[in-house]
């Protein structure tokens, strides 16, 4: 039975291929570890000459920022008038936009995508139709219907397949908050890259709990017999002493790894709520007022109107 691919694993699954020498993957400087996380737009961020399409994708999303940009300025400042009541309502309720709460929106709306892809595909998982998708309905829609003991006897490569199985099996795990074994569509949603666990797992050579500087240099450069080490090897091993070994003890721990592959000023969405909040707090008393958003509403979503002046500003750059 072939193996089918899942949504999951289209989505969620950071896998990496064979070494190289240096590897193609890891690149010299170990970059092919690091999670880089999708922009929040593609659109230029360009507000010095009036263009918040940035913000207003990043903000709203990508396709409800394309509904905002048929509406009139009245529908667009309506729209975003209930938005605000959101916000403030998800977070304490007192009436003001504070910044944990404006980032939270930004990341709840770029995750917006992934809720819709786990719904499109939820009656492929959920094979009883009872609301939720055990692991068994997960790995059968997954990898296909196998017997205790013969997973992947008629595929090639079976034992990278069932190192795949175990990995999904464990994320599965994690996702199911309240260890039911079963997931519903929030904890689907929710699934968790584990990226730091697996790498540690991958460059942990001889299963100690931690990555030692030749585990790591060896994921980067698979040196030939007799050959001298190149420079840039020397320099990853001054980077494994300096920036990533945080506490000096000599190897890496869970933490520290999670810190290399999902670097922490990669929060695209408390950047631009940072943003938001400075180009709208007035009163620069560090929260926003509703008034705030919607005095300065064209940069937080778009209209009619502010497509036509972005138009403008556009046509008059191309002069």
């Amino acid at each position: 039975m072939m193996w089918r691919a899942s949504l999951l694993l289209l989505l969620l699954l950071l896998r990496h291929g064979a070494q190289g020498k240096p590897s193609p993957d890891a690149g010299p400087h170990g970059q092919g570890r690091v999670h880089q996380a999708a922009p929040l737009s593609d659109a230029p961020h360009d507000d010095a000459h009036g263009n918040f399409q940035y913000d207003h994708e990043a903000f709203l999303g990508r396709e409800v920022a394309k509904e905002f940009d048929q509406l009139t300025p009245e529908e667009s400042q309506a729209r975003l008038g209930r938005i605000v009541d959101r916000m403030d309502r998800a977070g304490d309720g007192d009436g003001w936009v504070s910044l944990a709460e404006l980032r939270a929106w930004i990341a709840h709306t770029q995750q917006r995508h992934i809720r819709d892809s786990v719904s499109a595909a939820w009656d492929t998982y959920d094979t009883d139709r009872d609301g939720r998708v055990g692991w068994e309905e997960l790995r059968n829609a997954t990898y296909g219907h196998y017997a205790p003991g013969e997973e992947f006897h008629d595929v090639e490569d079976a034992e990278t397949y069932k190192k795949m199985l175990a990995r999904d099996e464990r994320r599965f795990r994690v996702a199911d908050q309240d260890g039911d074994s079963m997931a519903t569509r929030e904890e689907l949603t929710e699934f968790p890259l584990m990226r730091d666990i697996e790498t540690l797992e991958d460059l942990d050579r001889n299963k100690d709990g931690y990555v030692q500087v030749e585990e790591y240099i060896a994921d980067l450069y698979s040196a030939e017999p007799r050959e001298e080490e190149p420079a840039w090897v020397q320099t990853e091993r001054q980077q494994f002493r300096d920036f990533r070994d945080l506490n000096k003890d000599g190897h890496l721990d869970g933490n520290e790894v999670g810190h290399w592959v999902l670097p922490p000023a990669q929060d695209q969405p408390l950047v631009e709520a940072n943003h938001l909040l400075h180009e709208s707090d007035t009163d620069k008393d560090g929260r926003l007022s509703k008034a705030e958003i919607l005095g300065n509403w064209n940069m937080f979503v778009g209209s009619q109107a502010t497509n036509y002046g972005e138009d403008l500003t556009r046509h008059h750059d191309e002069l």
